[in-house]
């Protein structure tokens, strides 16, 4: 593949980086990075562990004249998520990233760039690799499957790292400080059917939303941006009850930690109801897209008739049942933290809706930073979906990162920030998901704090991180290890 980041700054950096591109790893199948990093550390002489889970650490010892300072936990996730646009032909199993220079950013071609988190494990990797550096002892920890359930922070055990500080370097906004981020639950719903022979005297249609942008279902949240699966539902639940619209299939949204962009539904509408749904559909489009205007402005809804009529339908009643537990759903930002009112406490992201011949999934996440508001919003989408007759758990719930101003390391990065650009770094609450609170709950004693470059559209094909602001995260990195407290 060719080079293309080859004269960015710092070119350590960016080497690790586009190495890391060259390797598919989405969430799940992160086995060739973990080999790579594994042999990057066994080939630089450093000690290397592996734990039962895939996580790797990596350790360093201090320069000459640094052994006395605390040791510094660097910590970044090996996996990316996999979303594409639709005419782009990747199988991010196989294929790499093709990373591309767009003016002040690097993005990818059609694809995540995953810059989130490849930025911060080739920062890691840049740090372990330099000779020429000042810091203290340094493990470097590479966690595994952050993005589908963190499942390597919940998988780590006491021992396996021994450090003092933790620096996670998964934030995504330059000059500023993460002292604690929002918990999370999933809350998924199944509706379990049967299918129906198709009624004659009915017309199969394909239904499609998309031109959405979607994004992080946890930092673009508060930005209103349309939901493919609600916006689609729209339809189709008006269509069942006023013109006889029946389910053959929905596919909306492909994870639980993004904002869908694309839905499509396969139905059948009585034969003298077509000029109507039809209308109904071109209607509904445009109030969507009065609505959606100033955030999503090309959001499509298309209703075309399919070259063959289905065979079956989703049994009616089901299909009634459905389409009225993903109305009722609630789906946005449910409250601000009454402290930073421009921050987000509190949200759920309706981010799936998928049959499969026998049942239909509906996946959905809640965020808050107030654990009590988090199990009240899970319990909330509950009994929604226990009310339309579907059967509902709660899975993956991890804790929030309770923010503690007199940090010591927030102290010394605050002030190093202010000596080397002239300003005083924000501190702030992220609503999202950081590996930071499951680690505290293992390592309490930990210090913790996290800060990245500037990542715009995580998540999403359209995803990409500022060149300018990847130097200034690597000179503020540099200058934090130099100053790492003592012990």
């Amino acid at each position: 593949m060719t080079k293309v980041l080859t004269n960015l700054e710092p070119k350590s950096l960016w080497a690790f980086f586009e190495d890391i591109c060259n390797i598919p790893h989405p969430s799940k199948k992160e086995e060739k990075i973990i080999e790579y990093v594994k042999e990057f550390g066994q080939k630089h002489g450093l000690e290397t562990e592996t734990d039962h889970v895939g996580n790797v650490i990596i350790r360093k010892p201090a320069t000459p004249g640094m052994e006395d300072c605390k040791t510094i936990v660097l910590q970044g996730h090996l996996d990316m998520v996999p979303q594409k646009n639709n005419d782009k032909t990747h199988d991010f199993e196989k294929d790499p990233i093709e990373p591309v220079i767009d003016g002040e950013w690097v993005k990818a071609n059609g694809t995540t760039l995953g810059a989130d988190n490849g930025i911060g494990v080739a920062a890691a990797l840049a740090v372990l690799e330099s000779k020429d550096l000042e810091h203290g002892p340094i493990e470097c920890l590479f966690t595994v499957d952050e993005e589908t359930g963190m499942t390597g922070a919940f998988a780590l055990k006491p021992g396996f790292v021994k450090g003092d500080i933790l620096i996670n370097m998964d934030s995504e906004d330059e000059g500023e400080l993460y002292i604690g981020c929002a918990g999370g639950v999933d809350t998924n719903a199944f509706f379990n059917y049967k299918e129906e022979p198709a009624p004659e005297g009915h017309v199969t249609y394909n239904v499609e939303v998309k031109g959405l942008k979607g994004g992080h279902s946890g930092l673009d949240i508060p930005l209103g941006r349309g939901n493919a699966n609600k916006i689609i539902n729209r339809l189709l639940w008006q269509a069942n009850r006023e013109l006889g619209l029946q389910l053959v299939s929905i596919d909306g949204g492909s994870l639980r930690n993004a904002i869908p962009r694309e839905a499509s539904a396969v139905v059948m509408v009585p034969e003298e109801n077509t000029g109507d749904f039809e209308k109904l559909t071109r209607d509904l489009e445009a109030k969507v897209v009065k609505e959606l205007k100033s955030v999503d402005p090309n959001v499509q809804m298309k209703a075309s008739k399919a070259s063959l009529p289905a065979a079956t339908i989703i049994e009616k009643e089901l299909a009634r049942k459905f389409f009225n537990g993903v109305y009722g759903c609630p789906n946005g930002v449910i409250r601000m933290i009454a402290e930073m009112p421009d921050v987000v406490e509190t949200s759920t992201n309706l981010a799936i809706l998928k049959s499969d011949g026998k049942r239909i999934e509906v996946a959905t996440l809640q965020r808050s930073s107030v654990d009590s508001a988090k199990e009240d919003l899970g319990n909330m989408m509950r009994s929604v979906f226990e009310l339309a007759g579907a059967e509902v758990e709660h899975t993956g719930e991890y804790p929030g990162w309770k923010p503690n101003v007199d940090s010591p390391i927030l102290k010394t990065m605050k002030e190093v920030y202010n000596k080397k650009f002239g300003k005083v770094p924000e501190q702030k609450v992220i609503h999202a998901g950081l590996e930071c609170g499951l680690m505290g709950g293992v390592y309490p004693n930990l210090d913790m704090i996290s800060f990245g470059p500037t990542i715009r559209n995580p998540h999403s094909p359209d995803e990409k991180v500022n060149i300018k602001t990847v130097q200034l995260f690597w000179e503020f990195l540099m200058e934090t290890l130099k100053n790492a407290p003592a012990k």
